[in-house]
């Protein structure tokens, strides 16, 4: 989405919502009107739990498989911004919300944005896992104890020197 498509979304939005709420709360009344968008925020909570666990299942079961969760995760994010959408009082943001929970939908926009999106994996072959003798190649260097020595940093705000400790500075002699 461009930026510069933000502020216009920004304007647009309360206003067809405005203009959605006086149209259909001069055809059902006020108490009517109110009661529907306190209904379409609770059917939204729902669905958000509802699709919510089954995404989550199914991003455990990709990775389970050790495959990257690409697409589940895109589905998370528009799976999260439809329960906003619903969350959020109008007729308009409703009305879009619902549309995301539509598991083709957001499949037609998993196609569409696939190819810009980049998944970074780390592997754990690089550290250490868990307990067991340590391999050559981890980065650990194992010394006895006559083969170490310790050098505290004097400058340090963590070391013990006592000059440090009453506020002196070393470099400040007054």
């Amino acid at each position: 989405m461009r930026f510069s498509l933000i502020p216009f979304l920004l304007l647009v939005v309360p206003l067809a919502e405005i203009a959605a709420f006086v149209v259909i709360g001069g055809q059902i009344g006020v108490w009517a009107t109110l009661g529907m968008v306190l209904l379409t925020a609770a059917i939204g909570s729902l669905l958000l739990r509802w699709q919510g666990i089954g995404l989550f299942n199914r991003i455990n079961a990709e990775m389970h498989a050790k495959r990257v969760p690409g697409r589940e995760l895109v589905h998370g994010v528009m799976i999260l911004v439809a329960g906003v959408l619903l969350l959020t009082p109008g007729f308009v943001t409703d009305t879009l919300g619902f549309l995301l929970f539509v598991p083709a939908l957001r499949d037609a926009v998993w196609r569409l944005v696939r190819d810009r999106i980049v998944v970074t994996t780390m592997s754990a072959r690089h550290g250490r896992q868990g307990p067991g003798p340590r391999r050559p190649d981890d980065g650990v260097v194992d010394l006895d104890e006559d083969e170490f020595e310790r050098h505290p940093d004097q400058s340090s705000p963590w070391s013990d020197d006592p000059d440090r400790i009453s506020g002196k500075d070393r470099n400040n002699h007054d």
